[in-house]
């Protein structure tokens, strides 16, 4: 099936790799469902792409019922889902001494709950097709541990499990499963790291090392073009001079 053809939801859509994947595929005329917290900004790309079929709906992955009426407005409108990509996610990091448990809940609830929000939501709907495709964003630091990281570490962990049960589970119903594990990309993940100065110098390296969203972008795209008997299971992109 073309892209153009496809019905895709994009949870974490209002910034980064999730607002780059959402331009590109609204470039190939795929039918979009675009979401996130932030309505101005998902709003600013509906306006960017007047011609596009691209809809909008403001919610937080952490709240199942807002990623249930995100999946109820696709069906409503085009009877079917063929793509879910979770993409909302934080990172912030710390060593475990300092005991930031309101970080960890915090990154409990959106990097791991938030993909089993989608997941629930839009799985009951592919089983019946027969079809469908769900992708999630996960890292480098779902592969590699690293110090000060350990709980975000965890997180990318538990994704690429889950992911990979998904499609041991759904394979015979035609339903992919896809990790993106990027390395450093220039996003304002950094954003949500508390101390400044581990922010600022990750923001810098992600800068000098020069990987963008939209490098990103065309990975998710290219994993969503591929024939229903092609389904790329992970898929980790780096910048070239990245160590880990």
């Amino acid at each position: 099936m073309a892209i153009k053809d496809k019905v895709i939801i994009i949870m974490g859509a209002s910034s980064g790799i999730g607002e780059a994947t959402a331009k590109l595929l609204a470039k190939r005329d795929a039918k979009l469902i675009l979401a996130a917290r932030r309505l101005d900004r998902l709003e600013a790309i509906k306006e960017e792409f007047p011609k596009a079929n691209i809809l909008i709906q403001q919610a937080d992955v952490t709240n199942h019922e807002d990623v249930s009426q995100v999946a109820k407005l696709a069906l409503d409108t085009y009877g079917k889902i063929d793509v879910l990509y979770n993409n909302a996610g934080i990172m912030p990091t710390a060593p475990l001494v300092e005991g930031r448990r309101d970080e960890w809940k915090e990154m409990l609830d959106i990097n791991i709950m938030g993909v089993l929000n989608g997941i629930a939501a839009v799985l009951p709907i592919m089983e019946k097709q027969k079809s469908g495709h769900i992708i999630s964003t996960d890292s480098v630091a779902g592969h590699v541990v690293y110090p000060d990281s350990a709980v975000y570490c965890g997180t990318k962990f538990a994704v690429r499990a889950i992911m990979e049960g998904l499609r041991q589970e759904q394979r015979e119903n035609n339903i992919k499963s896809t990790i993106i594990s990027p390395g450093a990309v220039q996003t304002e993940l950094y954003k949500t790291i508390s101390n400044k100065k581990v922010a600022d110098e990750l923001h810098e390296a992600q800068k000098e090392w020069g990987l963008t969203s939209e490098d990103i972008a065309t990975a998710v795209v290219f994993a969503i073009d591929t024939p229903d008997r092609m389904s790329i299971s992970d898929m980790i992109v780096r910048p070239t001079a990245q160590g880990i």
